[in-house]
């Protein structure tokens, strides 16, 4: 019985993967809305996972906006397709121009799947001194969903490189679980049952918050997960 429900799980998984997916062809930009909102409060940049946008954070983000945070992409993301280190570049790059465009000063990572690795690795970055000029918003910390911090067992199996990254045994990954500066800033996010990440989400010495759902791509859709995340990212702000 449980393998059939699993089973239906990942069906249903994919399905709101591919749905999202299809979209995310027709809706490459956020709504303008997203940029306004709250000074006081800290700015949210979201970090989708691999393959995807900024669209499967979609519900987070519209339910940040209305509370009253500027939502911001990455544009230069595209399809989240390269390494991580390489992604933290650009990542860093959009903080920077946040700053000078928004007056961003303070912001919040929300990210998914492989987003929290890319966050993790610029909140590492961020800690190394810097030219005044180059300077970037303060990132306050992170609130990431399904991020395999430990990699995937089922990494080694995949063929295409975008993949093989969350291995357990990939370099950067082992390095960014050896360096945990950044880890009690960090907010982890994750159900009891995710597909992909067999192993879990749980990251040692932060925030570990597991929750009665299932699922790695619809869980960011969920109505309790949406209300955990406003919570996490009002804790941040503080």
């Amino acid at each position: 019985m449980r393998r059939w429900k699993h089973a239906w799980w990942w069906l249903l998984d994919y399905l709101h993967a591919g749905w999202v997916q299809t979209c995310s062809v027709f809706r490459r930009r956020p709504p303008k809305d997203y940029a306004a909102g709250d000074l006081t409060r800290p700015a949210i940049v979201l970090l989708p996972g691999v393959y995807e946008t900024w669209l499967f954070l979609e519900p987070a983000a519209g339910r940040l906006n209305k509370a009253g945070h500027r939502i911001f992409t990455v544009p230069e993301l595209g399809f989240n397709q390269l390494s991580v280190p390489d992604s933290a570049a650009r990542v860093q790059r959009r903080l920077a121009e946040l700053r000078q465009t928004h007056g961003v000063e303070h912001c919040v990572l929300l990210a998914h799947s492989k987003g929290g690795l890319i966050g993790k690795y610029t909140m590492l970055e961020a800690l190394l001194p810097v030219e005044p000029s180059a300077a970037e918003p303060e990132i306050l910390g992170m609130v990431t969903l399904n991020t395999p911090f430990a990699g995937s067992v089922y990494a080694k199996y995949l063929f295409p490189r975008a993949l093989r990254q969350f291995s357990p045994a990939d370099a950067v990954l082992l390095s960014l679980q050896a360096q945990e500066e950044a880890n009690e800033r960090i907010i982890s996010i994750f159900p009891d049952f995710d597909p992909h990440i067999p192993g879990g989400s749980a990251l040692a010495g932060a925030t570990n918050i597991r929750l009665e759902a299932a699922g790695h791509f619809r869980i960011v859709a969920d109505p309790l997960v949406l209300g955990v995340i406003e919570d996490a990212v009002g804790s941040l702000g503080d």
